[in-house]
């Protein structure tokens, strides 16, 4: 049985490089193509560290962490994200942003992600939001590295009670596996309220 649960607040920094290698690895593939490094994710987890509004949920497989989702109240997380909502009427201190959710592929289908949405949800409404979001890469149909069938996690939104903010869409630059320089990328917002 994989164990999921908010990691301490005191025990974090023992789990940045671990959650810095995951997102590394998870994102590589389509459809962020992210090509990491462990200096820029060392410096961007820092905040998981330096607020205790933030939370890291881990799964873990004895004590080798196999997946990891973070969240953070939205204004406090990075202005690209929070920019997004400019011109609507989206209170974003009311907000809280669901960040990264990256699980190691043979640990899939198994309710894992079920349970990371779980204990963000459950930890963004003890700290009283009333809603809670997280963005999702947009890339087109048409782009090279698309594979045949590549896995739609829509419905598991939606099944969730999240609905996507139409026009609702961060813009966020890296490199792509293969590619010498960074290029922006549209991600787009979907949200709900907690205390539905």
């Amino acid at each position: 049985m994989i164990d999921v649960r908010v990691v301490p607040h005191e025990d974090l920094e023992n789990q940045l490089d671990d959650l810095a290698a995951l997102r590394i690895a998870v994102f590589r593939d389509w459809p962020y193509l992210y090509d990491g490094d462990l200096a820029y994710e060392r410096q961007y987890l820092q905040m998981y560290r330096n607020t205790n509004r933030a939370v890291v949920v881990g799964a873990f497989d004895g004590d080798w962490m196999v997946g990891a989702a973070t969240g953070a109240p939205l204004g406090e997380h990075a202005d690209d994200f929070a920019a997004a909502f400019e011109g609507t009427d989206v209170d974003v201190d009311a907000t809280f942003y669901c960040a990264e959710s990256v699980l190691m592929p043979s640990y899939r289908g198994q309710g894992i992600g079920h349970r990371f949405f779980d204990r963000r949800e459950q930890f963004a409404a003890d700290l009283g939001f009333e809603n809670i979001c997280f963005c999702a890469v947009d890339r087109p149909v048409t782009h090279p590295s698309r594979p045949a069938t590549p896995r739609d996690l829509s419905s598991f939104w939606a099944g969730r009670g999240y609905a996507q903010l139409p026009g609702v869409k961060a813009k966020f630059a890296w490199r792509d596996v293969g590619d010498a320089q960074q290029t922006q990328k549209k991600l787009q917002f979907w949200m709900r309220r907690l205390d539905v």
